[in-house]
C-alpha cells in the first residue's frame, strides 16, 4: 500500500506507518548508524547526529550535499532536509517490535516529488527485508512498480514540471 497523500494549506504531506518486528532499538539503528545505513541507502550517511546536525548525500564524483537535522530525539525521531522537503522517521514501542512512521512534506509535486516517492517506500521495504533476513530481489523492478502506483495516485493532484 503507498503512503496516504493529503494536500494541505503549506503544501502536500506523504504519511506512511509499518508495523515491523525488531524493536525500536534495530529499526533506530538501521536509520542512523552508518554501516547499517549504506545497506538500504547507499548515497546517504549520518554527519553530525543531532538537532542542527546533518545528513550527508553523496552526489557522486566527490560531490556532498549536507541536509539539515531539523528533529532529532534518540530512538524516536530523526527529521532532516530532503533538498527543500522534509523527510522524517518516527519510532513508538509496540509489545511485537515497533511502529515506523515515515512522513515527507513538500510544498508542490514535481516529477521528482514523485521518484522519490517511490524511492522512499522501496527503501522502507528493504529496510524490513533486512531487519528480517530476507532476500532483496531487483531494488529497479520494485522502484517501477511503486512509482506507476505514486503516479497514479498522485494524477488528481497538481503536477509541476
Amino acid at each position: 500500500m503507498i503512503a496516504t497523500i493529503e494536500q494541505h494549506e503549506q503544501g502536500y504531506v506523504a504519511y506512511s506507518e509499518r508495523h515491523i518486528k525488531h524493536s525500536v532499538q534495530e529499526v533506530w539503528a538501521m536509520l542512523t548508524d552508518n554501516a547499517k545505513l549504506e545497506k538500504w541507502f547507499q548515497e546517504l550517511r549520518v554527519g553530525e547526529l543531532r538537532e542542527g546536525g546533518f545528513m550527508q548525500f553523496d552526489m557522486s564524483e566527490g560531490q556532498f550535499e549536507k541536509l539539515e537535522i531539523l528533529a532529532y530525539a534518540v530512538h524516536s525521531v530523526l527529521e532532516f532536509d530532503w533538498f527543500g522537503d522534509i523527510v522524517r522517521f518516527e519510532l513508538q514501542p509496540e509489545q511485537e517490535g515497533c511502529l515506523l512512521i515515515f512522513i515527507e512534506s513538500f510544498s508542490v509535486i514535481t516529477d521528482q516529488t514523485i521518484k522519490d516517492l517511490a524511492g522512499w517506500h522501496v527503501c522502507l521495504n528493504v529496510i524490513e527485508l533486512l531487519l528480517d533476513n530476507k532476500p532483496i530481489h531487483s531494488r529497479v523492478d520494485d522502484w517501477q512498480e511503486w512509482h506507476k502506483q505514486y503516479e497514479q495516485a498522485m494524477q488528481p493532484l497538481k503536477i509541476i514540471d
